[in-house]
């Protein structure tokens, strides 16, 4: 392999339009190929960091079970995951309910199955819930998916990272979980209809 056909982390976090340390911690999770020279330093093939921006196999997944949502959740916080576990599961919503409790997890979780509802946390270690949807939105195969933030972030910090990404429903903790309902229901809804008017 030629010194043309590798990068370093840097260059690959430019080319992924991800942080250093989000593509870190995709290479140690064996998500983006990646060996250490004898100085420790990361080398990741190109290749790999196409196959990873490119060949994400987001249209291989399995087809879901037509009309059936699938919502996805990313909270860091396992006490918080239990409650939303608890809530949405006695919604009757008839969905598909995972939970992820990082990011790059969560970016492997879409990239295998597609969801059609995100719903995110944004502060967290590592690749946060603003780089996941950053990430996600990249996709034209994903511009379908439902994405909300949930986040105790105060208002002028959000302002600071740049505001609620356009499209995405923003949800203040601790949360009105009459709102979140009504929305996930409206969500698992357009889902039916989508299914029923495909020919």
């Amino acid at each position: 392999m030629t010194v043309a056909e590798v990068c370093t982390t840097q260059k690959a976090a430019r080319m992924l339009g991800l942080s250093v340390t989000s593509v870190q911690q995709l290479v140690e999770a064996g998500v983006i190929e990646a060996w250490k020279t004898r100085g420790g330093h990361r080398r990741i093939p190109v290749a790999a960091v196409h196959a990873y921006k490119y060949g994400v196999r987001i249209d291989s997944a399995p087809a879901p079970d037509l009309g059936v949502a699938s919502i996805l959740v990313l909270e860091d916080n396992k006490m918080q995951r239990e409650i939303y576990k608890k809530k949405i599961s006695s919604w009757d919503l008839g969905a598909n309910l995972a939970f992820c409790d990082s990011g790059y997890q969560a970016l492997i979780e879409i990239a295998s199955h597609k969801p059609d509802i995100l719903l995110t946390d944004i502060v967290m270690a590592g690749i946060d819930g603003f780089e996941v949807i950053k990430t996600m939105r990249g996709y034209p195969g994903l511009a379908e998916m439902h994405v909300a933030i949930l986040s105790s972030l105060p208002p002028e910090s959000l302002a600071a990272q740049g505001g609620v990404p356009t499209g995405v429903i923003f949800f203040s903790k601790p949360i009105n979980y009459d709102e979140l309902r009504g929305y996930l229901r409206a969500c698992c809804a357009h889902k039916a209809r989508s299914c029923s008017a495909a020919p």
